[in-house]
């Protein structure tokens, strides 16, 4: 293969990094390199417009094979398999196994089980009935009590006489992710985490590859964190963990294998890889400081749940794409189980439809596109390999800041973790209202004749907790448009009289940009095919009975245009608003003086232009 390699490539000439750089200084002729090809991530690392060999020559860990501590490479050794999970919200036992059932049979091999109402051993049974324990993984959220939970688990495998060794899964006991939730523990830390020793009690032993603690990151990212706080924030926990079992006696060789990681995949496709992989490379490291007396055990068990910040309200069906390619990132990363959420969970109770697809999509991956056939396919990408690298280096910077200021529970009660989330949350919700993060459908490109009032079937808005807030980032942008709405019920939608005039190419473009900024509010955009006279222009936007007319033309022909057509318009109705497509700023003053009302430019804050506007018709 080599001796083929060499003869392949033996007529190219090597070329070195100082003549590629050469080459682009050239071609930017004179521009920063720095800032038109430097990405500067929300994790504060600067990612380079390309990476060659000699960029991953120090990284040691390329030399392991799959299956290998640290396991950067996954946890597999002969194929890239994971279980296809399915999430079901039903409460009521015999109707959640209907579903249960349904879901096996079509392919889902791990199930999300809402255990809320489970209070005897019959509930139990009949959530469980029919199920194969020894074939499908079994995940319980939401119970009261897992302690009793667990009690009334093993005695349900006795009862039916599973085998012990082959029962998969894991309960959602996460006291940290509650108290960073609520601001305090749900009694108190040192009844919480006595929990641990229960669980351990009743089914360390007794299940080995059954998970009683589950350290919740997807939370922190659906609260707004970075990669690199999920990263580190999630890893803190479970070190926290491991710190109080050991303590208490438990041998690390035990607890390290009963803890169960949940992370959010979003649509950033290449980081979210790296991801995964940084993250099995910093819990091996973390475990072996403990001294397992395998390498085994410093293994990652982790589940990624498709993010539930993106997703959107309008244009629903773009959240199909987006759990696509973040169920794409979670194969390639060597995710164990993937759980891919209904689309329309935004709005409704998920229904037979989106089930199927969410369950679908990662058959497709699995059955169609192989996904499942070749570990760690991203191996050896200079890309990947580098964003995997830097991703472990910024986490592991800002771990040892937690562990340094006291641990996860310390600055989580001194709200130093809440105030870090909101602080880069806050930055995230900045780019989405100025539209430099596109959420497709709802801050960018909307579908202007959607109209999603009548379909939504729950309350939209975040639940409110005291600490970290889980919360969708299109949420400002649907309760402005479903506003309108309401108001348009009553009194019909509110109009935008698109005034094309002057130079045909820019006429149309800001025509386009105009129809994309008011469309987001979910107003009626009148489109016209321009005019060659004020005249004309002005007599039809006054009989369109719009509110506001937006002038659409060059910023040269805007001190023509503009005065004249906002005189005409405002002698007639002087309620109309005229405003201008554009910023130009030679003649800003002038325009201003002249009447015009207002300007939309690419860089408002568009969200609360448009809520302005809102309050400005009385919406």
């Amino acid at each position: 293969m080599s001796n083929t390699r060499e003869h392949l490539f033996s007529e190219f000439e090597k070329v070195s990094t100082q003549e590629w750089e050469k080459v682009i200084e050239k071609d930017l002729k004179g521009a920063d390199y720095a800032k038109k090809l430097i990405w500067k991530t929300e994790e504060n690392f600067s990612v380079k417009p390309y990476y060659r060999n000699e960029d991953i020559e120090a990284l040691e860990y390329l030399e392991q094979y799959p299956n290998e501590y640290p396991f950067v490479r996954g946890n597999k050794e002969k194929a890239n398999d994971w279980n296809i999970a399915q999430k079901i919200t039903e409460t009521n036992p015999i109707k959640a196994n209907e579903l249960a059932l349904s879901f096996i049979e079509r392919g889902a091999k791990a199930l999300f089980l809402n255990a809320k109402a489970i209070k005897s051993g019959k509930d139990l049974e009949d959530l469980l009935a029919n199920i194969d324990l020894n074939s499908i993984a079994l995940h319980f959220l939401h119970h009261p009590s897992y302690t009793e939970l667990a009690k009334l688990f093993l005695a349900h495998i006795e009862n039916k006489k599973f085998d012990k060794q082959k029962i998969h899964g894991s309960f959602d006991f996460d006291p940290i992710i509650y108290m960073l939730l609520h601001n305090k523990f749900y009694k108190n830390k040192e009844n919480d985490f006595n929990e641990i020793l229960k669980l351990h009690q009743i089914i360390g032993s007794h299940l080995p590859y059954f998970q009683y603690l589950t350290v919740n990151a997807n939370i922190l990212h659906n609260s707004g964190a970075t990669i690199i706080q999920e990263l580190a924030y999630g890893l803190a926990m479970g070190n926290e963990y491991l710190v109080y079992a050991t303590n208490q006696g438990v041998d690390i060789d035990e607890i390290a294998p009963k803890i169960h990681f949940t992370f959010s995949i979003g649509s950033n496709y290449f980081m979210e890889i790296a991801k995964l992989r940084a993250t099995r490379l910093l819990w091996s490291t973390i475990v072996e400081t403990y001294q397992p007396s395998v390498a085994e055990l410093a293994k990652i068990n982790i589940t990624s749940i498709s993010s539930s910040w993106n997703k959107t309200v309008f244009d629903a069906y773009v959240n199909m794409l987006r759990s696509t390619t973040e169920g794409m990132s979670a194969a390639i990363g060597g995710a164990d189980t993937i759980l891919l959420n209904s689309f329309d969970e935004t709005y409704k109770t998920e229904d037979v439809f989106s089930q199927r697809i969410a369950r679908n999509t990662q058959i497709i991956l699995k059955e169609e596109a192989h996904f499942d056939k070749v570990i760690d396919p991203s191996a050896g990408s200079y890309y990947i390999e580098n964003l995997t690298h830097s991703l472990a280096a910024e986490a592991w910077k800002l771990f040892l800041v937690v562990e340094e200021q006291g641990g996860i529970v310390e600055m989580g009660l001194s709200g130093k973790i809440k105030e870090a989330i909101e602080i880069s949350c806050q930055k995230r919700n900045n780019d989405i209202a100025t539209r430099r993060t596109i959420l497709l459908g709802t801050n960018q490109y909307p579908n202007i004749k959607e109209d999603m009032l009548e379909k939504v079937e729950k309350d939209i808005a975040a639940v409110t907790y005291e600490g970290i807030q889980p919360y969708r980032a299109a949420i400002p942008f649907e309760e402005l448009r479903l506003n309108t709405e309401k108001w348009a019920v009553k009194n019909g939608n509110p109009k935008v009289f698109l005034l094309k005039i002057g130079n045909l190419t820019m006429r149309q473009a800001r025509a386009g940009f105009t129809t994309n900024f008011f469309g987001c509010a979910g107003y009626e955009i009148i489109e016209t095919a321009g005019y060659t006279t004020v005249d004309e222009g002005v007599k039809d936007a006054l009989a369109s009975k719009a509110q506001l007319v937006v002038i659409c033309s060059s910023d040269e022909e805007y001190e023509t245009y503009a005065p004249e057509i906002t005189k005409k318009l405002k002698k007639e109705n002087p309620a109309i608003r005229s405003i201008v497509a554009g910023n130009p700023l030679e003649s800003l003053d002038m325009l201003k003086a002249a009447g015009i009302d207002d300007f939309i430019h690419i860089k408002l804050d568009v969200l609360k232009t448009l809520q302005n506007y809102n309050k400005l018709l009385g919406i």
